[in-house]
């Protein structure tokens, strides 16, 4: 029997959590990934509702694909200030940003959700650099002594760096609970890559999507610009065809980076597209068998 894949969308947590179940619900859609900043304070309240949430999950018929960890400020999305603000690379903010990490894979285990996904940050395409190595190394310590004993997974939204950069750093932590958050148009938006190569690159890596659309950057300080799914550069029949291919197992979630009723009109429209080429083929891939020993 032929099995069809699950289509999400991205939120982000104000304060009730239903809300979240409610617009999932209401686009009709299966799932959410959940976006937050873990404090500690937020790690408590989240954690101390989980059978709530569980309920919720049961009564809306959806679920919470993956939590997306943020870091609050600062925090600049252009390529001169970005370098040194975003993510987990600036050295400045690791400890604290780190903590965040941590507080949102306690987060995970407890609602039973096995993604937490963040950007890394401006990983130095460079492996000799002395900051690729601190954080290498920081990753391989949280990764098989922190993430891996709860069940977790640290999941790399792409775009930052080359797709070569980032397998190379996943390859190198090596603790093989480490994946990547595919997000089509970053890739385009940072002027890294297009979708479609990037899957030939590190497609095997994929566990969760942002799928969205975007144009190219048009000057070196700035991002491209995002776009309504079918308006921007993304080949979206390619990008599934290769997911497909690669034997993707996640959600299908769409994000549109605005708010308000041209977001629901996007992402409704969005689904239906993607929708129409996931069901061309096939999803239900037969568990890999693990060599004896």
């Amino acid at each position: 029997m032929e099995k069809k894949i699950n289509f999400g969308v991205m939120t982000t947590y104000h304060g009730n959590i239903e809300d979240n179940f409610k617009k999932a619900s209401d686009l009709g859609l299966d799932s959410f990934i959940l976006t937050l900043m873990a404090t500690k304070e937020l790690k408590d309240e989240i954690i101390s509702k989980a059978k709530d949430i569980k309920a919720m999950e049961e009564h809306y018929g959806v679920t919470i694909s993956a939590l997306w960890a943020g870091w609050g400020a600062p925090c600049i999305w252009n390529f001169y200030e970005g370098q040194s603000t975003i993510g987990l690379i600036p050295e400045a903010y690791r400890d604290r940003r780190i903590q965040l990490i941590d507080n949102a894979s306690q987060i995970a285990t407890t609602l039973g959700i096995e993604d937490v996904i963040t950007h890394a940050g401006f990983i130095p395409e460079n492996p000799n650099d002395p900051v690729y190595h601190t954080f290498i190394d920081m990753m391989k310590y949280y990764c098989n002594c922190v993430f891996k004993p709860r069940g977790t997974w640290f999941d790399f939204e792409s775009g930052q760096e080359t797709p070569v950069t980032l397998r190379r750093a996943i390859e190198d932590i090596g603790s093989g609970n480490c994946g990547i958050n595919l997000d089509t148009a970053n890739v385009i938006l940072y002027g890294k890559a297009n979708p479609v190569d990037a899957i030939k690159v590190f497609g095997e890596y994929v566990r969760c999507t942002h799928l969205k659309d975007g144009l190219w950057p048009t000057g070196g300080r700035s991002l491209g610009r995002e776009v309504p799914i079918g308006e921007g550069e993304v080949d979206f029949p390619e990008v599934v065809r290769l997911l497909n291919e690669k034997k993707y197992k996640g959600h299908f979630t769409i994000e549109r980076e605005i708010s308000g009723e041209k977001q629901i009109e996007d992402i409704l429209a969005a689904a239906k597209m993607i929708r129409a080429e996931a069901d061309k083929y096939d999803w239900n891939f037969p568990e890999e068998e693990t060599p004896a020993e």
